[in-house]
């Protein structure tokens, strides 16, 4: 078992027109984040899904691999005509799709990270969102498979020159989701042909299996799929969408969430309790519930378990994204895109909302890999204005932001859930630190202590003032005056002498009244 950290410590990577910045994650010292890596030049940068290895791709098409533990480069290649690269789980392989001349040249490569050598090579016409990476890796690297003609391909991924080891053929294929959390299972989309219905198969990895599915949904009206296996592999979540919704009622077409479990104990469509499109689901990161937005706005939002009974309603609203954070404690739901960037943090355990706020123009948002932290970002080229980053409390409370001219991207260094204590105890400890920090300022000097009260580490964002038209900003001091009431902001010296005059005139009346009668 993975040791715990009561003090987490985690990275967040920043990549602008400049380069990628590696911080510090929170909590920050002083409200602002401590700067591992200063600015590296790059037009790409990621992470392995273990975050092991930094994949970095530097001008003139080469791509640096770095060791996460110390950050310095083990690897360098040198790939011409670059289309595409990506690290497996682990950050064992590097896969690179270039552009080919040549049908006989063999465009996609497999190259092993610490050596540098190419360990296996293949010819692909296009690279699609279906087609790439061309080979699917299991989170801990044992399965590897790739989309074919009319098959799936399996690997021996020790061993690569064995060529290709299992084959499951499945006519009209157009799409695979190998499972992660074991890689013991493949899903297979094959769309509506000629009248025959479309279907999603659930086939066994195992290279002694049969090649028949221990599962299978088919359905009409059904262009694209989207697969999502929960950890454990054992129930998989299928997005079945048609461009054509035939009611009429939606411009985007109409989709349909399927659900269906390796045991074969469920096959069907998960009843929801409103009509409209599915916009999001989400697994909880143990495997055992998920979490749906669906419907026409306001959307309403549901956990299931893995039987397909609602546990938890979390209301309507104009939501659209769902995002359950590493220790399944708590959910934030959100509306980004097109909609206004509101925000509801729940705590799932505790059944209740903890806050609501707002992150308009937000791009992208992820829980932080300890579930304390959830970050949004506003990143080009979907928006060129109003570039920046904000990092929320798990209750939905602003912790951090910051604005950029420009920011291209904004990622978590992944980090295993396990390696930190849970939320209660994290959150305990963090308020320990808060303490002590304390009671060593009240130790300290007195202009230390005023320094500190004159700079705030997180201030609130001011909101810009409504417009008034040039006539009507003394309207309120003249109106406070015509009705005897003190006015609320100061008067111009202009206004200021007019009226000491107005007052002298009247008292030079009064008198000369007083002494006429």
């Amino acid at each position: 078992m993975a040791a715990i950290d009561r003090s987490p410590s985690f990275e967040i990577l920043v990549r602008g027109p400049e380069g990628f910045s590696l911080w510090n994650g929170p909590p920050f010292s002083n409200g602002e984040p401590g700067i591992k890596i200063e600015k590296v030049p790059c037009s790409n940068v990621n992470f392995s899904e273990d975050g092991s290895k930094l994949m970095v791709l530097k001008p003139d098409s080469v791509i640096s691999i770095n060791d996460c533990s110390s950050y310095k480069e083990i690897r360098s290649f040198q790939i011409p005509n670059l289309s595409a690269a990506t690290l497996s789980p682990c950050g064992t392989f590097l896969q690179t799709f270039q552009k080919a001349s040549t049908p006989q040249e063999k465009n996609v490569i497999l190259w092993n990270t610490e050596t540098g050598d190419p360990v296996y090579h293949q010819f692909q016409k296009n690279m699609t969102k279906a087609t790439w990476p061309s080979i699917r890796f299991s989170s801990d690297e044992v399965v590897a498979c790739r989309l074919a003609t009319n098959e799936i391909q399996f690997f021996d991924a020790h061993d690569f020159s064995k060529g290709v080891v299992h084959r499951i053929r499945v006519p009209g294929l157009a799409a695979i989701e190998l499972s992660k959390t074991p890689g013991s299972h493949v899903a297979a989309f094959v769309p509506e042909s000629k009248g025959v219905p479309g279907s999603i198969q659930i086939f066994s990895c195992g290279k002694d299996s049969e090649s028949q599915p221990i599962a299978r949904r088919s359905f009409f009206r059904c262009s694209t799929v989207q697969l999502n296996w929960n950890r454990g592999s054992t129930g998989l979540l299928a997005v079945v969408q048609s461009d054509v919704d035939k009611t009429n009622q939606s411009y985007y077409g109409e989709s349909k969430l399927n659900y269906l479990t390796t045991d074969g104990t469920y096959e069907g469509v998960v009843s929801l309790r409103k009509e409209g499109p599915v916009h999001d689901v989400q697994w909880s990161y143990s495997g055992s519930e998920f979490a749906v937005v669906y419907g026409f706005m306001p959307a309403k939002a549901t956990v299931f378990d893995k039987k397909c009974n609602p546990l938890l309603e979390l209301g309507t609203g104009p939501y659209n994204t769902i995002r359950w954070n590493p220790k399944g404690k708590f959910l934030c739901l959100a509306g980004f895109g097109n909609l206004p960037g509101d925000m509801a943090f729940w705590d799932y355990k505790e059944k209740k909302q903890l806050g609501t706020t707002k992150a308009e123009w937000s791009v992208t948002s992820e829980w932080s890999p300890d579930g304390r932290y959830f970050m949004t970002a506003t990143t080009a080229p979907r928006l060129q204005v109003d570039n920046g980053i904000k990092i929320f409390h798990h209750n939905g409370s602003l912790y951090f932001k910051k604005m950029f001219d420009k920011l291209y991207q904004v990622d978590w260094k992944p980090e295993s859930p396990e390696r930190f204590a849970e939320i209660v105890d994290l959150i305990k400890s963090i308020d320990s630190l808060k303490v002590e920090e304390k009671k060593s300022q009240g130790q300290g000097s007195k202009s230390s202590q005023a320094s500190t009260k004159t700079t705030s580490t997180n201030p609130p964002a001011q909101k810009p003032a409504a417009y008034r038209p040039p006539h009507a900003k003394n309207s309120a001091a003249i109106q406070a005056e015509l009705f005897g009431e003190a006015p609320k902001e100061a008067m111009s010296k202009n206004a200021l002498r007019n009226k000491k005059k107005r007052e002298k005139q009247k008292e030079k009346k009064a008198t000369e009244d007083a002494g006429g009668s």
